[in-house]
């Protein structure tokens, strides 16, 4: 079982930047692969970004491209979701999602594929 928690969201003016934290309580969280979602109102959960269990392997989304990076912390238990440039596009809940095992690289964009899911942190960016 594994347990997560965004922290890192925040308000911030178009072309800033934020830096979103994903810390994995439980056994083998570091055997997971990681990624984040983001869930604007009215719209699907969208995947932004996944690192893969062996930190070999990341893809993104097409719209976050070029401006956010993941990463993770094997010490920390945690995964990183650096962002910069923001727009008012990026307005959303994020979460971060685990999954067992860590999968076939890369990183799935498909989020019924995630075992576990953080409550979310909410990012604001103003225009």
């Amino acid at each position: 079982q594994v347990e997560l928690t965004e922290t890192g969201g925040g308000l911030v003016q178009a072309g800033g930047s934020l830096t979103l934290s994903c810390i994995g309580f439980g056994t083998f969280f570091n055997t997971h692969t990681v990624a984040w979602f983001r869930q604007a109102p009215g719209k699907d959960r969208e995947f932004v970004g996944g690192i893969h269990s062996t930190g070999d392997a990341r893809n993104y989304g097409d719209s976050v491209k070029g401006r956010f990076t993941v990463s993770r912390d094997y010490a920390k238990n945690t995964v990183y979701l650096q962002m910069t440039n923001l727009k008012p596009g990026d307005t959303a809940v994020y979460y971060c999602a685990a999954q067992r095992g860590g999968g076939i690289p890369p990183p799935t964009m498909h989020s019924f594929e995630y075992d576990y899911w953080g409550q979310g942190t909410q990012v604001t960016v103003s225009s």
